[in-house]
Order: C-alpha cells, then structure tokens, then sequence
C-alpha cells in the first residue's frame, strides 16, 4: 500500500488559457509554486528519494524534465522520469509512485503535474528529403486537440460518437452541465484554500516580484439554462456544444505519495490516513474515448477489491458532460451525487495536473463526510482512460 499524507498536497487555481499564467514557464513555475508549498508545509526537499514530473505540452529545455524541477526546488539529489499520458498524466504518476513503493526502490515521492496550454509550442520536423529539403510542422496543442492521428477524428467526435450510441441529448447534456456549476458554487467557504494558498500571487515571467493576484480559478464563465439553450452543437447533426466541455487552462499541481510511517510524518493531521487501494486503466474501442473510464473504473475497484456500491465520492476528469452520464448509465452511480465541490468541466483542463487536483478535492470531500472508498476516473487521448480508488480514514476510530 502507499499513501498520502493528509495535506501534503497543492494546486495552483487554473487559469483559462491565454490568461494570468499564459507566459509562465510551467515546469519554472511548478518548482516556484512547489518550493513555497513545501516551506508552508514544513517538509524539507531532502526526505524525497524520487521526483515523478508529469509533462504534456513541451517548454523550452523540457529535456531535462524532472531532475531540473527537483533541482530548482532544492532536492538536486533526486532523479525520476518525465511522463506525458495526455489527460492521464496524473494517475500515471501515481501509479509510478505506488509501484517505486512496493518494490522498495522509494520511500517519499513528489509527484508534481504541469502543463502550459497557452502559447503551445509550433515544431519544425526537418527533411532533407522533402521538396526542396522542407520538412513538416504541427502547433502541438491546436493539431493534437483537433485531429486523433490514428481515430483520424477530432475529439469532440469522440463524445458525439458515445452520444449517439447511449442517446444522450443535448438537454440531457446541458441539464447536468448545470448540476456541474452548481456542485462548483456551492463548495463549502474555504474548500478550495485547503489544497490551494489564496490569494495566489501571480509571479512575472522570471518569478522575481509579482504582477497580480487571483482569488481563484480564472476565466469560468457564468451559465444558465437560458445560455444553454442557444449554444449550437460543434458537430453538424451532433448535440455536444462548448457548454457541454471543459475549456484549455493553465496550471500547476503536486502531491507526496509515500510509505505509513513517513506519511504520518508529513501529515497535518496524522489521524487521517489516506491510502491509494487501487489503479485501472482501460482503452475504449476507436473514436469512443469518453467511454473508456468505465472499463477503467471497473478495473480500479477490481484491483482494491470493493464494488460501485463502495464508494462514498466520486470525481471525474469530465472534459465532455458526456463522460459523467456515460459513467452512470453504465455503473448504475447516481450523476447528482458525483463531482461534489467542482470538476474540469467547470475549472478548465490543463492536461497534466488536471487529475491531480481532481484527485485532491476527492481526498478533501472524503474527508468532510467522514471518510470511506472514494474513486477518481478519467479518459485521455487515444480512446483510453485511467482511474485511481483512495481510502480515507479516521485512524482514532478504528
């Protein structure tokens, strides 16, 4: 088993893309935002004996990925991989995690996510043996969000796809995208600062002084039944419309995955214990990728050895409302109940640290409601998905 000490955990608010953190180097500013929440937590960088970066959309000198992050924070003694599992990034670095764990080849790891969509990266393929020695080019985020090389279909194909096959309207769609911004709104004062230091401090591009501050996520727009209803669907014929999916954002996020004795360490409240039980992974078939966390899921719960019926909370990586009606058409998991306190949806997708926060706030829910099983999924490119089972309990009352 590994586990995560309560509270040893951060994100920054995510940004819309284009917005406050649209020229911030995300791997500088991750280890900015890291080397501050570390201080805040009284842990020292030196109890961490592997470094897990995640990593979607490249910046400049990325190469040297995780041991530059580590070094910039003051842990130049640890190494790691650099991942990119599209939106699943974060369950992979868990899984990395748990695994480094139970082989005993770690005992304390970071797990930090960051991605940059704003400004992604134009790159050049060179050819010597193109006409005229020309080579090829894609813009990294734009290509890649509109056009699945092997599906050969955009991904807002993909939920149109799964949309027809279950009969998913676009009423139905919208009246749960409601729920969504609801669930969000209605946090309990102070949820989101648990995890999240508020105000946050917007640093400049060099990370010396700065520039402004953000009360909270940045860039979600206010909607309404009204709103919802004079959106048309993206696709021809489809019913999927921007107000059914989540929108590029910017962001950081970072997690300590550890052995019992070190998490009670690190701990702010060492009575509350919070183990990861289990990881699934799943691939839908072709061009059904917002079908793929239930397979996954089913995975997950196989692996920590409990049921749907378990579960206490759920959160989900929606970047399609179709996602979560999928999900509970399929598990029989009541959509009301599911994605309490926010979701991507609402907060936006910043790839790789969107799961990690998700994972958080599912700790924190876990937490408000006295503990119990708790299950995170989410899809990624590719058709496939990834999910994670986390335990959270009381350990005065066992």
């Amino acid at each position: 088993m590994a586990y995560i000490p309560y509270g040893a955990y951060w994100s920054t608010p995510f940004a819309r893309w284009q917005g406050s953190f649209s020229e911030l180097h995300s791997i500088e500013f991750a280890a900015h935002v890291a080397r501050r929440e570390l201080e805040r937590r009284n842990i020292d960088p030196s109890v961490f004996d592997l470094g897990v970066l995640g990593l979607t959309i490249p910046q400049r000198a990325c190469f040297f990925g995780l041991p530059w992050l580590t070094g910039m924070i003051g842990a130049a003694n640890v190494g790691g991989p650099t991942i990119n599992q599209a939106c699943a990034t974060s369950a992979r670095g868990i899984a990395i995690a748990i695994d480094e764990i139970a082989a005993s080849r770690a005992s304390c790891v970071l797990a930090v996510m960051a991605d940059r969509t704003s400004n992604g990266p134009h790159l050049y393929y060179p050819s010597p043996t193109g006409p005229g020695g020309t080579g090829g080019h894609e813009d990294w985020v734009l290509d890649n969000f509109g056009r699945d090389p092997f599906a050969q279909v955009a991904m807002v194909r993909t939920a149109e796809n799964v949309a027809a096959r279950f009969s998913i309207s676009a009423a139905e769609q919208h009246e749960l995208v409601l729920r969504r911004y609801s669930q969000y709104g209605a946090a309990k004062a102070g949820f989101h600062a648990r995890y999240m230091t508020l105000p946050f401090e917007v640093p400049d591009a060099k990370f010396n002084r700065s520039v402004s501050t953000l009360s909270g996520d940045e860039g979600i727009h206010d909607t309404n039944t009204e709103k919802l209803s004079k959106l048309k669907p993206l696709v021809e014929g489809g019913t999927v419309t921007y107000g059914g999916q989540t929108h590029p954002a910017d962001g950081n996020a970072a997690m300590v995955i550890t052995t019992q004795n070190f998490a009670r360490e690190l701990s702010r409240r060492p009575e509350i214990e919070v183990r990861v039980c289990g990881v699934g992974q799943a691939r839908a078939e072709k061009a059904f990728m917002p079908y793929a966390p239930v397979p996954a899921s089913k995975a997950a719960l196989e692996a920590a050895g409990i049921g749907i019926r378990d579960l206490a909370a759920v959160k989900t990586h929606n970047p399609f409302i179709v996602n979560d009606i999928v999900f509970c058409r399929e598990t029989g998991y009541d959509a009301q109940k599911m994605n309490n306190n926010g979701c991507s949806l609402v907060w936006g997708h910043p790839q790789a640290p969107t799961g990690l926060r998700a994972i958080i706030e599912l700790i924190e829910e876990l937490v408000d409601i006295g503990g119990g099983w708790g299950l995170f999924n989410g899809c990624a490119a590719g058709d496939s998905a990834m999910a994670v089972v986390v335990r959270v309990s009381d350990t005065r009352k066992t």
